[in-house]
This record gives structure tokens, C-alpha cells and sequence, in this order.
């Protein structure tokens, strides 16, 4: 399977048919993050519910993302408590890609990020214009967790010009 995605159908395909079956690890990689709400059983909830759903069914989450999130993403968080031990976090400033990998079978990668009006929920109205993809194909996806696995490793550190923002270095 190989997809090319647009605006809405990333939130309908990453999110609700791919990222919440997730049944070992969800890897989440995004530059920015605001509050992202999602439909759960007819509701409109935080993403984070669903990510602390996961947690509890012991599927491990990896979060990786370039900036401090916004506060309402903030109050949020402080709604799931599992998150904070529960949910492996990273920042490092030079995150710029968007990537979602789950179970190592199934990735996306594209221009959303964690928003609402990236990969979340909202009107077309107030969306902003997103091309992605989301495949299952091997090679792809092996890439893909590779470059993630090297930043979260700190594979890319000895080089990397920007130490200075790391969190790490404050």
C-alpha cells in the first residue's frame, strides 16, 4: 500500500484508522504541537486520551518534537497523568519532519503536524492545506524508523549546530 494523502483524509487515515489500532509502539514525530482533538466513540476528545488509552493497553508511545507545545495542549496533558511515565518524550530543535510509524508496519510522513489543523479534526474551513502519505511498504518504512531512531538516539548530536536549544542543555 502506498497512499498520497490530502488535508482531511490525513486525520481520517492516520489518526482514526491507523495511529489508534497501534498494538506495540506508535512513534509520533512532529515540529510543532498544539492541542489536537479527535472523534472517540462519537465524542470530540484529545489525541492525548487516545495516547493514554494506548499506553494502558501497554503499547509503548515515543514522542519527539521541535518546540515547547502550547498551553492548551498543556492543560490537556495534565488531564492523563500515564503520560507523564508512561510516554517516552524528546525535544530537540532541528525536528522539522512529520512522521507517524506504527507497530514498524505502517508510516506516514508528510507536511501536518500534531495541530488540529494539521493532523487533527477540524473544519475544512479552519484546516490548513496538507499532503502527506502513509504507506506499508517495507523499505519505506524501515527508512523512516531509521531516521527517527537516529535523532531519538542522539545519533545526530555530534553534529548538530543548534546544541544550544536542546532541552538537554538547559
Amino acid at each position: 500500500m502506498f497512499r498520497l494523502l490530502f488535508d482531511r483524509e490525513l486525520y481520517e487515515t492516520v489518526i482514526l484508522k491507523e495511529a489508534v489500532k497501534a498494538k506495540r509502539f506508535l512513534w509520533l514525530g512532529t515540529s510543532d504541537i498544539k492541542d489536537l482533538y479527535v472523534n472517540k466513540s462519537g465524542r470530540m476528545v484529545p489525541f492525548l486520551e487516545i495516547i493514554s488509552d494506548l499506553i494502558k493497553r501497554k503499547v509503548e508511545v515515543r514522542f519527539l518534537y521541535a518546540k515547547e507545545p502550547g498551553p492548551n495542549f498543556r492543560k490537556d496533558y495534565d488531564k492523563y497523568p500515564i503520560l507523564a511515565k508512561g510516554m517516552e518524550q524528546m525535544q530537540c530543535p532541528r525536528v522539522h519532519f512529520k512522521t507517524v510509524i506504527v507497530d514498524g508496519q505502517v508510516a506516514y510522513s508528510g507536511s501536518a503536524n500534531l495541530t488540529g489543523a494539521g493532523l487533527g479534526a477540524k473544519s475544512p474551513a479552519k484546516r490548513n492545506f496538507e499532503t502527506g502519505f502513509i504507506t506499508n511498504n517495507e523499505e519505506i518504512v524501515d527508512a523512516l524508523m531509521q531516521q527517527y531512531d537516529q535523532v531519538w538516539m542522539g545519533m545526530k548530536c555530534k553534529t548538530c549546530q543548534r546544541k544550544e536549544f536542546c532541552i538537554e542543555n538547559m
